[in-house]
Order: C-alpha cells, then structure tokens, then sequence
C-alpha cells in the first residue's frame, strides 16, 4: 500500500499528469506548499493551471515522455489513457507511479481527523458548507474542494495537520481507497454507469467503503435515502444519522421557505431541540446538506455556534444554483447539475420562486449517462417551462453515435413539450435574446461548459 509522511519524505521532484483536474490541482497546491518541486500537464490552461504556476509550479501544455526525467513521484488522474506517454515513460523507468485517489488517500492518513463526504449529489455544496463553518485560524484545517469557494480564494486551504476535510468521489471506486475519520455519505443513486454495473454495483461499493471504517470512526448517513438503508448492517464502525422524513439522530423540523426558497428549520439532536438554522441559499436539498454539514461538524467538536454562523455565512459555491446577472429583467443562473436528480431538485428549487417562466438550459454529461438514464432524464424537466438542449458534452468520452442530444429532446417531448435542439451556443442566446421576459428566470445547466452561454448573453446587454 503507498504511503507518504508528506512533512518528511523521500520524494522531491512530484509529477501530475493532468494537474489541472479540480482535485489534481489542490493535491499539487498542497505539494507546493510543504516545499516539494512540483510539475504536471494538462491539455489546457485554466485558473487551476495559473494559480499553480504562479505558485511555483512548472506546468506543461503537452504530453512529452521527456517530462518523467528526473521525477521521484508521478500522480496520474483517472481522466489518463493507459497510452498516455508519460504514463509508459513512468512505468518503463520504474518511477513510483500512484493514481490520485490512492495518493488522496495516502494525505488523509497524515491528519489526526479526516471528513470525507460522499454521495452521488450534494458533495461540493456540503463540503463547501463544513468549510465556511471550520475555516477560520483557531481550528486551522486543510481543506480540499471539488468547486471553487471564494472565501478559501480557490478549491484548497492548507492548515495544521489536525483536521482534513474534503470530498470523496464513488467514481471507479475511489472511495474504496480512501480512510476518513469521519464518512458521509449524503445518498446513493444511479451515476457512472461507464464503470459501474448497476446501481447494485454502486451500492456493493459503498458498503465496502463503509467496511473499510475502524471501530472508533463515524459514518455519517442520510436516514431518507433508499439505497443508503440497504448498507445495513453496520457493525464494525460508529452510525450516525440525519434526515427529514424518517427518524435519525438529526432531524429537521418546521421547515419554513421565504420568498427567495431560503429554509428556516429547527434542528432536532436525538429529540432535543438543537438549535434554529437559517440557510442563505435556496432548496429543499440544501437543507439535508445542510444537516449532513452539522452533523460532521459536531461529531468533530466543533462549537454549536460556529455551526450556526457558518450555515448562515455560507452564500453558495460557483456553479451551484450560482446568481449570474440579469437580462431584460430576467435572473441569469448557473448550476453544475448534470444527473436527473440533481436536475429535478434545482428546477424545483427555482420553479418555487419564479414569477414568470422558467427556461432551463442544460448540456448533457458524456453520451454513457445520457444514453443509460435516458427515461429518467426525460421526466427530471417538467416543472420547467421550456427546456433547451445543447450538445453532448463528451468529457472522456468518444462519440460512437449511438446517442444524440436530439434524441433526449425527443424522450422529454413525451412530458415537456416545450423542448428544443439547440445546434450551438449561438443559437441558445439569440433564442434568449428573443423570448427572456420581465421575471422569468433562465438557468444554465451541466458539467460542462453551459456556463459560458449566460455570460455571452449577459455580454449582449
């Protein structure tokens, strides 16, 4: 198993291939920090990319087998081909090689206490919240996000080696490779079908993850999730729950919404009443992230009131349900949901509080999800009132044309009939430009780059 001691270690020279990846960059961020030499490519220059070499990073825009020379340590992202030039060059000149979430996982074992939050949705906002609430200089921990969060300046915050926190993604198994303190999975659905079975398959895994918890951690789980429940029996680690429906060590109660879809509630401590929470940002699913947050939180002994001022602080992170601007006296929004259930519970969120119509415009994530959850993504746009559709974002897939973004439209055509093809980006703003009205709001959705469609449309004004 690997291994590093990161404040005394024989490793120097670190190479990332594909450092610009939202994880990858925070890993080497943090290599930086503790006085490594750090270098990595990637295809593409983005804030992560600047961000490290203007911390002292030496980045490549190719891959070149003539990088490896001289690196003690190569990390490669699952986003790597087995092709890749720099990977054979590591092998062949016997480099210690490691993927990134075994290397994620080998950093968690250099702190004293770990959260990790899991989840097919929601691991970004709940992180994000744990953040606002243990960021400051007396409890000083390191932190590691899947967004960015302005108040960390970025995805990472780098502290004492007392608390670590950061997200643990399910995706070809990862989380089986990492050993948190502190585990929460926030719910179990259908996702990653290019490497998982079924979701039998993805619940398998994270009972394995589970498993792999000592008698002394705490598994933190969602009482209201159904899959989540066929994790039982636990025996070998600590359980604690949260919900709103069903009973659990934390519940929320008297959840009150005002006019912007911002929820008040009580929370409830194996009865008693714990204290009243006021969110600042929007969603019923806000809310159970938001009991998932305290419950990690105070299980790490964490001040009530630093819980409750940090909920309340907490203004969202980019890309999630993110405020862009307005157009024609139209809200412009933005949101990374790129699975039905996430679709279905932001188009919720807004549909509540919007006083004219809702246009939904959403980028599909690679053509395996889209083509798998096809029905249940087809029922995930009926509260909105047109739905555009872009282009298969590909990601790290190929197209072999066995799915089509036209062939979605069709399948929401069946509960939506204001469903559109849209050929490209153009397209989608000059259709905006036409029909954006007085208190309509228009949301940008994916996790792709759908976001830049509310931008050229705010640029038009």
């Amino acid at each position: 198993m690997f291994e590093i001691n990161i404040d005394n270690s024989k490793y120097k020279n670190v190479f990332f291939i594909g450092i610009g990846g939202i994880s990858m960059s925070a890993l080497a961020e943090l290599m930086l920090h503790k006085g490594y030499n750090v270098y990595g490519s990637d295809k593409n220059r983005s804030i992560n990319t600047d961000k490290l070499e203007k911390n002292g990073a030496t980045v490549y825009f190719e891959h070149d087998k003539d990088h490896i020379k001289d690196m003690d340590l190569v990390i490669y992202t699952d986003a790597i081909s087995l092709d890749n030039v720099e990977l054979k060059q590591a092998i062949k000149d016997k480099v210690d090689l490691v993927d990134r979430a075994t290397f994620l996982g080998a950093i968690m074992k250099n702190y004293n206490s770990s959260i990790a939050v899991s989840g097919t949705h929601g691991k970004t906002t709940t992180t994000s919240m744990i953040t606002e609430i243990i960021k400051d200089e007396s409890i000083n921990p390191t932190i590691m996000l899947g967004g960015q969060l302005k108040d960390i300046y970025g995805n990472i915050k780098y502290g004492e080696e007392k608390l670590f926190l950061t997200e643990a993604c399910e995706y070809k198994a990862n989380i089986l490779k990492y050993f948190p303190t502190t585990a929460i999975i926030l719910n179990i659905d259908e996702d990653h079908l290019d490497y998982f079975d079924n979701i039998e398959h993805i619940i398998k895994t994270f009972k394995g993850y589970v498993d792999n918890l000592q008698k002394d951690d705490y598994v933190i789980l969602n009482a209201d999730d159904e899959n989540i429940k066929k994790l039982y029996p636990i025996e070998n680690t600590k359980v604690f729950t949260f919900g709103i429906e069903n009973d659990a060590n934390l519940m929320a109660r008297d959840i009150t919404f005002d006019e912007n879809g911002i929820a008040t509630y009580d929370a409830y401590l194996n009865g008693e009443k714990l204290a009243t929470i006021k969110l600042s940002i929007m969603g019923r699913h806000n809310v159970l992230n938001s009991l998932a947050a305290i419950s990690a939180t105070y299980l790490n002994n964490i001040p009530l009131e630093k819980i409750v001022d940090g909920l309340l602080n907490f203004k969202g992170v980019d890309r999630r349900l993110e405020y862009k601007g307005v157009f024609n006296d139209a809200i412009v929004m933005d949101d990374y949901a790129h699975h039905p259930t996430e679709i279905k519970s932001t188009i919720h969120a807004l549909k509540k509080v919007c006083k004219g119509n809702l246009i939904t415009v959403f980028q599909p994530h690679t053509f395996t999800r889209t083509k798998l959850l096809l029905d249940s993504f087809a029922e995930s746009f009926i509260e909105s009132d047109t739905v555009l559709i872009t282009d298969i974002y590909a990601a790290r897939e190929k197209d072999y044309g066995d799915i089509h973004s036209k062939t979605l439209r069709n399948a929401i055509h069946k509960h939506n009939k204001n469903a559109y093809y849209m050929e490209n980006f153009d397209c989608v703003v000059e259709f905006l430009k036409d029909n954006l009205q007085e208190n309509d709001i228009v949301v940008t959705m994916g996790a792709g780059d759908v976001y830049k469609i509310g931008e050229m449309l705010l640029e038009t004004k």
